[in-house]
């Protein structure tokens, strides 16, 4: 008898609804053999569902002797659940670590469900998670913060104007000082408040005349010593967002790598790539996407700083003496509108801020 024999009669809608799911599934007959994978197991695995059915499931997580141990167990009653690490083999990959979450099913067709995640995608779900608390929390603390600053703010601001007109001219050059920096402090907290006050207006947005956009702009700032280079994906495409949120988040972020820049500009050999493509069945704020725009936003400057780079999104925190820490708070804010995630990874030669935002 084929190792194929006991499940081909199952019909496949039976497990339609493992798709769904974002982790990687397998499910096992009583002869430790694999019955069926869902669509996030077979990216996974980068092997398709019609190679792995039929397969004995310790070739490819665990070994052989551990999965049919596990079949033996569920089939005594030894567990209902069960968690350990084992290895994933891939073709031409090293073994990777991953958790197996084995599920008894009581079922003497399919015996044992196997749910697989990586060790390192969930220390990523956790640390994504733990970003958009801190983020919240530290949005709402600067939103109250900027309206308990504005209005006293401009009671300063026409108390010296008042106190101006009876000065002597060279007394007033103090009151100058006090206008000029609370017209500052003003600015500032106008741009705290910016993301909350414009009403979003949600259009067909193609990214590329985004970034075309940006790259204009930039350029023009920056006329000698930059090269933006394009990498782009023509087949992404047009999805519902606000043009101008998203241009004023990328330019942020390309504005960020340009300043980072600045000895390699003077050298003139900076360079940022602007590189996109789609990426499939994205998972974001525990939400799984079938399609999502991946662009990366990458330059040859020198690094973030180890100890900035836990927090390099949060207000007021930046590693330039002269940079208000608002560019790439902002940023984030556009992006976590459209439902999107933006991460950066960073060492000394290069860094790549990448923004995911899913396709609908």
């Amino acid at each position: 008898m084929s190792a194929v024999e006991p499940h081909v009669s199952l019909p496949p809608s039976r497990f339609e609804g493992l798709d769904l799911l974002s982790t990687a599934v397998l499910l096992l007959d009583a002869s430790a053999c694999i019955v069926h994978v869902n669509q996030a197991a077979e990216l996974l695995f980068e092997t398709s569902r019609k190679t792995l059915i039929g397969q004995p499931g310790g070739r490819v997580v665990g070994d052989e002797a551990d999965i049919r141990q596990l079949v033996a167990d569920a089939e005594g009653n030894a567990f209902g659940q069960r968690r350990q690490i084992m290895e994933l083999r891939r073709a031409g990959r090293e073994p990777l670590p991953v958790q197996v979450t084995a599920t008894a099913q009581y079922d003497d067709v399919t015996p044992v469900v196997l749910e697989i995640s990586e060790i390192e995608q969930q220390l990523k779900v956790d640390r994504e998670e733990r970003q958009l608390g801190l983020t919240e929390a530290n949005r709402q603390l600067l939103r109250n913060l900027a309206h308990e600053i504005k209005n006293p703010l401009g009671g300063v601001r026409g108390a010296a104007q008042l106190l101006e007109s009876e000065l002597s001219p060279e007394q007033r050059e103090y009151t100058r000082v006090i206008i000029a920096e609370a017209d500052r402090l003003q600015a500032l907290v106008d741009r705290l408040l910016a993301p909350h006050r414009s009403p979003r207006v949600v259009a067909d947005v193609n990214i590329h005349e985004v970034l075309e956009r940006v790259r204009m702009v930039m350029l023009a700032e920056f006329p000698r010593g930059l090269a933006i280079d394009r990498d782009y994906d023509a087949s992404a495409p047009e999805f519902r967002g606000d043009k101008e949120q998203l241009i004023q988040a990328v330019l942020n972020v390309v504005r960020n790598a340009a300043e980072a820049l600045e000895d390699r500009i003077a050298a003139g050999d900076a360079r940022i790539i602007l590189r996109t493509r789609v990426a499939r069945q994205v998972t974001i704020a525990r939400t799984r996407h079938r399609l999502a725009l991946d662009l990366h936003i990458v330059d040859n400057g020198p690094g973030i700083p180890d100890d900035l780079k836990d927090r390099i999104f949060f207000p007021l925190v930046s590693g330039r003496d002269t940079g208000t820490g608002l560019g790439l708070t902002l940023a984030q804010t556009f992006i976590q509108q459209h439902d999107g995630l933006i991460e950066v990874d960073s060492r000394p030669g290069r860094s790549d801020f990448r923004i995911l935002i899913p396709l609908h």
